[in-house]
């Protein structure tokens, strides 16, 4: 099924843009092209008397007429809607910023891994003769990545497979033994390999650091609520407090009018209007 939609995908592309057909047109040898891209490439031609096919390079005079292929550009439209992606998740083609396979043809496919040795880009199809061909086993694969240049000794033209601890760069075999000669030197790999254990040493402490800092905010929010609380509790305790006091002075401050009053009465006195 894989294979169908490579087949169909390659089927529907023109070979002069190399995408889907736009506006397809098909000449009388068979073959079919964007509209724009075949009058373009005849445009060119125009000094001839005749006008050829780019694949077969079958030539026609007088100039065909073209014409759009309607089932053609249904086809298509069919194509896009269906989505390549969706046929089969693993086919993934190179977009922008991608890192596509030097050895597709047509539309590239994402690579998958990088050759150190071959200086090239590799889709999970083309990289298998590196885990079958007994050569190529031992050929260096990394990540997929378009800066492979980087990998290589601008001075030695050689893949830079030794890490000078001493300088603190990539050198190759041949550095190792001019202007490093006995300095430091690793391999590469084990280089990577160390920095990648320090890195994950030093992420468990970061995780750490932070888990311990949660703990501690944790902590403080239980003591601010608790001293909210408390807050809390003795804004009520003194509402309670203030408002049984002023009912107690009110009573007293009662009882003292009633009890002036009643010693007014008593030695005849009449109390004031």
């Amino acid at each position: 099924m894989a294979q169908q939609v490579i087949l169909d995908r390659e089927q529907l592309s023109c070979s002069i843009c190399l995408d889907l057909l736009m506006d397809p047109v098909t000449i009388p040898c068979g073959h079919s092209y964007c509209m724009s891209c075949i009058t373009d490439c005849w445009d060119e031609e125009n000094e001839k008397k005749t006008h050829s096919c780019p694949q077969c390079r079958q030539s026609f005079t007088p100039r065909p007429v073209l014409v759009k292929n309607t089932m053609m550009a249904e086809l298509v439209e069919e194509l896009k809607k269906v989505g390549l992606q969706a046929a089969s998740p693993d086919l993934t083609y190179a977009g922008p910023g991608d890192v596509a396979c030097d050895f597709c043809s047509g539309m590239k496919l994402k690579a998958f891994k990088s050759c150190l040795v071959c200086m090239a880009s590799y889709c999970e199809q083309h990289l298998q003769p590196h885990y079958e061909v007994a050569a190529l086993k031992k050929h260096k694969l990394v990540e997929a990545t378009s800066k492979l240049q980087e990998n290589i000794c601008s001075r030695h033209d050689e893949v830079m497979k030794i890490f000078c601890r001493t300088d603190q760069q990539c050198i190759c075999y041949l550095c190792s033994m001019d202007d490093h000669k006995g300095h430091d030197t690793v391999s590469a790999a084990a280089e990577r390999a160390e920095r990648q254990k320090e890195l994950g040493v030093s992420r468990e402490k970061v995780q750490q650091r932070v888990q311990d800092r949660e703990k501690d905010v944790k902590v403080l929010q239980q003591r601010v609520e608790a001293i909210n609380h408390s807050a809390d509790e003795a804004v009520r305790y003194s509402e309670k407090i203030f408002t049984e006091l002023i009912h107690l002075i009110k009573k007293r401050s009662s009882e003292v009018k009633q009890e002036i009053r009643s010693q007014q009465e008593t030695q005849g006195f009449s109390p004031p209007e």
